[in-house]
């Protein structure tokens, strides 16, 4: 059961993609070359880069420019943390 459960996690999505014109999926071809690349390998680079962008700003680095820009401290964070009510939550009931 396990092998199976492993190799069900390996399988990856698939997106088909309908109705390319001719000159789209030529510089698709071409594209792919010039970057050592199959085409298919091409459009996953393209489709991660456009959706993932490098330059893009994370929630984390974000709130810790934040913070510095305010002149938050350890200290300021530490009384944050020791004013937190440590109690669980109650769970949310959808009645």
């Amino acid at each position: 059961m396990q092998s199976l459960t492993a190799s069900m996690e390996a399988i990856m999505p698939i997106l088909t993609v309908r109705n390319v014109p001719d000159d789209v999926h030529r510089a698709l071809r071409v594209r792919a070359a010039q970057n050592g690349r199959s085409t298919e390998a091409e459009v996953r680079e393209i489709l991660a880069s456009a959706v993932m962008p490098q330059k893009r700003v994370r929630l984390g680095d974000a709130l810790a420019m934040l913070g510095r820009e305010i002149g938050l401290s350890n200290a300021d964070v530490e009384a944050i943390e020791q004013g937190k009510d440590k109690a669980a939550a109650e769970p949310v009931r959808f009645e």
